[in-house]
């Protein structure tokens, strides 16, 4: 046991600093091959890098582990360039909402839902600058109410990971677009993480992780469930444009 604990305390880190290459890499490339993002919910980039960001801005105050820090800043490399792609390769119509201004699942001002590019790339400008400001104005320390509340928000944030993907899979009762790449090192990821967070010394890893990681680690075995049962299949909806 005492061996396995040093394993996963050797190897957990190292997996979860290259976490952000192994799991996206093969959606990115699919995206960029097949020329559409089909299939792929863009929440999946929102959720990153809205949770990532964050994470970096807790950082100073919570002094976590550092693996998990250099896994946030190239998280957002990664997602950055996700965002890019599945953007330049979106279709009309995602068997989601048509890219409109106004959406009809309740967003305000069909936020993440724009035509254009511009506005997501002002939405993540906007949020860094806004957090590089309030810090340099507050300089929070760990204690501090505003510290723990950007940290519990970033990893609420980011253990909401699969929900938008689950949705999407429902809709469609297919899997399609969504690479078992990504599910697979999702799957993967979390046991190698509740080893790490669970088997690491008291105090390395807050209990925010911890909690959050727990409950992204069903959302994934509800999405890798959901796998078996839909498959890679066809869409309803181009099950439909077929039969009409």
């Amino acid at each position: 046991m005492a061996i396995i604990s040093t394993l996963i305390g050797a190897l957990a880190p190292i997996f979860l600093i290259l976490s952000p290459f192994t799991s996206y890499t093969d959606q990115i490339l699919s995206i960029h091959r097949t020329r559409t993002s089909a299939g792929f919910s863009l929440d999946i980039p929102l959720i990153m890098l809205t949770a990532s960001i964050l994470k970096i801005f807790y950082w100073p105050g919570a002094r976590y582990d550092v693996s998990l820090l250099v896994q946030a800043f190239l998280m957002v490399g990664v997602q950055v360039t996700l965002l890019k792609v599945a953007l330049d390769n979106r279709p009309p119509w995602r068997g989601e909402r048509p890219f409109t201004e106004t959406t009809g699942d309740g967003r305000p001002f069909g936020f993440w839902r724009w035509n254009a590019q511009r506005p997501y790339w002002e939405y993540l400008l906007f949020l860094a600058f806004g957090l590089l400001v309030i810090h340099t104005l507050l300089q929070p320390d760990g204690s501090s109410l505003y510290n723990r509340f950007i940290g519990y928000l970033g990893l609420t944030i980011e253990a909401t990971l699969p929900l938008p993907q689950i949705q999407a899979n429902y809709r469609a009762q297919s899997c399609k677009g969504f690479r078992v790449s990504v599910l697979g090192n999702w799957l993967f990821g979390d046991m190698m993480k509740m080893g790490y967070f669970f088997g690491s010394e008291p105090g390395r890893v807050p209990w925010a992780f911890k909690m959050c990681g727990m409950f992204q680690a069903c959302c994934d075995a509800c999405l890798g469930l959901q796998y078996w049962m839909y498959g890679n299949g066809e869409e309803i909806s181009d099950v439909d444009s077929r039969l009409s």
